[in-house]
Order: structure tokens, then C-alpha cells, then sequence
């Protein structure tokens, strides 16, 4: 069970204007030889990367940016002015306080050691350990602080996580010491360097939401159905006022408690439930609906804050308009714009053991009536042993078995020698293109370490189910033909007519090459906010949220 994080009670209503009285001090600057004090305290511990009283005393990750920003500064103390916080400093303090509104930990930033160290510092009548300590923890807090915000806490490239993106460089001195130091609005400055994308604003709103509801979250886990009397469900008040809570059922909706779990609205309501979760919309109180209703809204809050981290992770921008999937949704849009979804599909994804990569790649072609080359892995796995059973299994499916430039050795019985050269990896086997082709008849490729591409599939009953995780690691699309019209739109040669002629009848391996290449974005969000206000959650299907939690368990310096 994923380890569970305090929510920070803390109103940064009440204490701003507590923050504000600490810059009201009458203290003098400090004489110059304190202020040569200060200047070697502050130096000292800026070589260390280490500061005691921090929550996390370990900056080392962070010393050569605080070097640089002090040796700017003379290693003058920067967020004190005339013996008391300057109005930046108690502002970006007022941020770390309420820092989990942006999906972040304040502890991470000292949030409730501030008030200490104010008090100190009005009291310290310019003591250079007391300023160097104050100045040191504001600068290295904000520097984690904006670094978290603008590109995440955790690597995506580490082996935890596997993302091919790669972490983007930011120069936190200089935008400290020439933006946030003598910033008029702070506030609206880190509002600035979030993503600016919809879909991470439309999070961070819901995060605000579902932090509200968490912290009122007494509810008592509803009991399971008995099938029999389902008409006198025990819990029908329990669940009727859990879905009104959480947006399901409206406010003016009347549920009659003598129909129980049979009356119109509370089915209409289970259903919408359920689609927000991932779930079959069947208006039945089940197994699987029942773990959903019973999972804690903190939980919830932790799926939004841990999407709102990945959402850090991209790029700031795309040169075109990306195709993106989102593994644990099952799902692909497109887009006219950044808030506006051009087209949407259900997709396939890989199981958990072939489990599809995350990235951002560009697309570069298309190919209708594709060869399908087996990997070797799923040659030795799958393929090798069927052919031990059966020499002749090849025929069934279309298979044959090709040198590595590509000449046919066999499409009909397999020999020991060949058999051999299979099982060593000296031959190669593929699927020639046909309606029964695993690839289908048409693949979509973005060149990539992991050979993962979108392709369509005979097997469209999978489809229909709500959990698609399937696939060896590529992803099947619902509709091929609207997706190679999307793409191929500015070419007018390919019409949803001329692209369904080329996968029925044209030549084989047809490579058409797209105008501009289009970013293909993977990714792996469990928490998503649809364009009406919808909030949608997903079941972790390969571990990537534990995974978060037990990063960020560990603190600073995150890897």
C-alpha cells in the first residue's frame, strides 16, 4: 500500500499577514564586519551543499547553482533588507506554505520552519550565523521550489520511471537573482513558470477540488451487495451521499430508498462513476465499483499531484500538434489545439510484463499492408516452441522465415537446421501482410530504441473491454483509418477512401512518408481532467505511481 502524506492544514490566509509583521522590524543593517561574517557563514555553507536545520540538509545537488548565484552577489545576504525579510522573501515563503495547491510537499521547502526562523531573525539583532542560516534555506527552498514546479521533482529518465524524456536544463541562479529577488508578484511569476498547457491547469484545479474533499473524508467503507435483497442495500444513504460528494449524482436528485440500488437516478449515477474510473458503465454495484467508491480521496489527491508531476516532465511546446496516448486510459486524442481534442480512440496497450514504453517521438511515415518481423524474443518464446510441436505451424498464420536481408527461406515445414538457426537468432521470421496480420494493415511509425509503433488489429473485440492491456508492447488503434486521414491531411491524394483501398487492396509495404513529421507523445497519466470539468481516475496498471510514492518518500535530493 502506497505510503500516505499528511495534508498540509496550514491557511496561507492566516498567516500572510502574520509573514507580513516580520517585515516591520527597525533593525539596522548589519556593520560591515558582521556583514564579512555573514559573508564567509554564508559562504562556508554554500561549499558544504549541507545546511542542519533544513528538513533536508543535503543540497549537494544544488551547490554549484547557489555558488553561482552568491558569487553574483558577493555572497551578500540577498532576501534580507535592513535586519528583515524582504517582501519577496516573506512571499515566496507564503508559496512554500501553501505549495501543495501545486501539487508539491511544503515540508520539501521547510514550510513549517519559516516561522522560526522569522522570529529569529527579528530578534537576532543582525547575529551573521542567524542571517547566513535564514538566507541560505530561502535560496536553496526556492530553488527547489521552482525547479520542482517548472520540470519536475524525479528524473523521468531513471530506471524507476523509464521515460525517454529528457530532463530539461533551467538556470535557477539567474533566474532567482535577475527575476524572483525583485519581483512586484511573485505569485503570478511562478504561475508563469508552470506548464502552460490546459490539461495540467485543468489538474491543478481538480487538485484543489479533491483536496477539499479529502480533508473532510470520514466516510466508512460501503459493505458489499448482496445480490438477493439488492433492493435493501444497508449502505444506500452512505453511497448516495458519496456520489453527490464527488459529482456523480446532483445535488437536486431524489433517490427513492425503496427502490435501493434499482432506482433510475443512482443507476445513472453508478454509471457516470464508472466510466470516471475506468470501469465497465453497467449502473451495477460490483466487486470492482465497491474498491473504487472505498478508495481513500487522499489516494485521489495523490494520482492528481502525481499527474501534475508528469505533465512537468514534457516539453514545453511542440513545432506540430502531437498525437497522444495515455497508457493507463487506455485512449489516443489528437488535437485542433491545446484545449481543443480533435479525435479520440481506444487503444491497446502492452501487458505488465511487455509493458509499452513512454517517450516523445516523432512520427515520420506511415505503412499500409506492413510485414509484421517477429521480434526475436516472441521468436524464441512463442513461436519456436509451437514450431517444436507442429513443423508445419507456419502455414496457419501466414508466417515465413527470412534471412536477415530479407530472403524467404521457408513458408511451409521447418526443419531441424532451420529450427536451429531460429532458436540462435540467425533467421528471422515475419508475417506477410493479409485482414489476419497481428499488425493488421497499417502501421504508424516513430522511429524509437524500443521498435514500438501504432498499428491497427484484426482483433477488435478487445476493444469493447474497459481494461485494454494486451499487447506485446506496441499500441493498437480502434480506428486506422481516421488516424491515417489526420495525418495525412494536407496530402490530398489520401481520403478516408484512398487510405481503406490501400489496406484492403494495395501494394504491400507501401511506405507514405508524412509532410512534417508529428511529435507522438506516450505517457502514463492515472488521473485526468476532461474538457467539461470531468475527473477521471485509473488503476496503476504498471506500478508507476508506487514507484513515484516511494521516490518522493525519500526526499531531497530526489534522484
Amino acid at each position: 500500500m502506497r505510503a500516505k502524506k499528511c495534508l498540509v492544514t496550514i491557511s496561507v490566509l492566516v498567516l500572510l499577514p502574520w509573514l507580513l509583521a516580520f517585515g516591520c522590524s527597525s533593525q539596522t543593517a548589519p556593520t560591515n564586519r558582521a556583514l564579512d561574517s555573514t559573508r564567509e557563514r554564508l559562504k562556508a555553507i554554500v561549499s558544504a551543499g549541507a545546511l542542519d536545520d533544513m528538513r533536508w540538509q543535503n543540497f549537494t545537488d544544488y551547490r554549484q547553482s547557489t555558488q553561482k548565484f552568491y558569487e553574483a552577489a558577493n555572497y551578500s545576504p540577498v532576501w534580507v533588507r535592513d535586519g528583515q525579510a524582504s517582501p519577496q522573501a516573506v512571499a515566496i515563503i507564503a508559496e512554500f506554505i501553501s505549495s501543495q495547491k501545486r501539487g508539491l510537499i511544503p515540508e520539501d521547502y521547510d514550510a513549517s520552519r519559516w516561522p522560526q526562523r522569522l522570529s529569529a531573525l527579528k530578534t537576532s539583532s543582525g547575529n551573521p550565523d542567524t542571517l547566513a542560516r535564514f538566507d541560505a534555506a530561502l535560496t536553496v527552498s526556492a530553488m527547489r521550489f521552482i525547479s520542482d514546479l517548472h520540470t519536475g521533482r524525479v528524473n523521468p529518465q531513471h530506471s524507476a520511471f523509464s521515460v525517454t524524456i529528457e530532463k530539461q536544463n533551467y538556470d535557477l541562479s539567474a533566474f532567482l537573482a535577475k527575476e524572483v529577488v525583485s519581483a512586484n508578484n511573485v505569485p503570478e511569476l511562478l504561475n508563469a513558470i508552470e506548464p502552460q498547457y490546459t490539461g495540467y491547469k485543468r489538474t491543478e484545479a481538480a487538485l484543489q477540488t479533491y483536496l477539499g474533499l479529502a480533508s473532510q473524508d470520514h466516510s466508512a467503507q460501503l459493505p458489499s451487495v448482496n445480490r438477493s435483497d439488492s433492493d435493501v442495500y444497508p449502505g444506500i444513504a452512505q453511497l448516495t451521499q458519496q456520489l453527490r460528494v464527488r459529482g456523480d449524482l446532483p445535488q437536486s436528485a431524489v433517490v427513492n430508498a425503496k427502490t435501493g440500488l434499482n432506482d433510475a437516478q443512482l443507476v445513472g449515477a453508478i454509471k457516470h462513476f464508472q466510466v470516471r474510473h475506468g470501469l465497465q458503465g453497467d449502473g451495477k454495484l460490483g466487486k470492482e465499483t465497491l474498491r473504487h467508491l472505498n478508495t481513500p480521496l487522499g489516494d485521489r489527491v495523490l494520482q492528481l499531484e502525481y499527474a501534475l508531476e508528469r505533465w512537468r516532465w514534457l516539453p514545453s511546446g511542440y513545432a506540430h500538434l502531437p498525437v497522444v496516448v495515455n497508457v493507463p486510459e487506455f485512449l489516443l486524442r489528437t488535437f485542433v489545439s491545446d484545449h481543443q481534442i480533435a479525435m479520440r480512440m481506444d487503444v491497446v496497450v502492452g501487458r505488465e510484463l511487455n509493458q509499452t514504453p513512454l517517450f516523445v517521438k516523432e512520427m515520420k511515415y506511415i505503412v499500409f499492408r506492413p510485414y509484421w518481423n517477429v521480434p526475436q524474443s516472441i521468436t524464441s518464446k512463442e513461436i519456436v516452441p509451437a514450431l517444436r510441436k507442429n513443423r508445419n505451424y507456419l502455414v496457419k498464420d501466414n508466417f515465413e522465415v527470412t534471412e536477415k536481408g530479407g530472403r524467404v527461406v521457408t513458408r511451409g515445414a521447418v526443419s531441424a537446421d532451420v529450427l536451429a538457426q531460429l532458436q540462435s537468432g540467425k533467421l528471422s521470421v515475419r508475417q506477410r501482410p493479409g485482414p489476419n496480420d497481428s499488425l493488421g494493415l497499417v502501421k504508424f511509425i516513430f522511429p524509437n530504441e524500443d521498435n514500438v509503433y501504432l498499428h491497427s488489429t484484426p482483433s477488435q473485440e478487445l476493444f469493447s473491454r474497459a481494461r485494454r492491456d494486451f499487447s506485446h508492447g506496441c499500441i493498437r488503434v480502434e480506428k486506422p483509418v481516421d488516424l491515417a486521414a489526420w495525418l495525412l491531411k494536407d496530402q490530398p491524394k489520401w481520403t478516408a477512401e484512398t487510405i481503406k483501398a490501400a489496406m484492403d487492396s494495395g501494394p504491400d509495404n507501401q511506405q507514405v512518408n508524412l509532410t512534417n513529421p508529428v511529435p507522438v507523445v506516450i505517457v502514463y497519466l492515472t488521473a485526468v481532467v476532461e474538457e467539461n470539468g470531468d475527473i477521471y481516475f485509473f488503476d496503476d496498471i504498471y506500478g508507476h505511481d508506487r514507484s513515484m510514492n516511494a521516490a518522493l518518500a525519500k526526499g531531497q535530493p530526489y534522484r
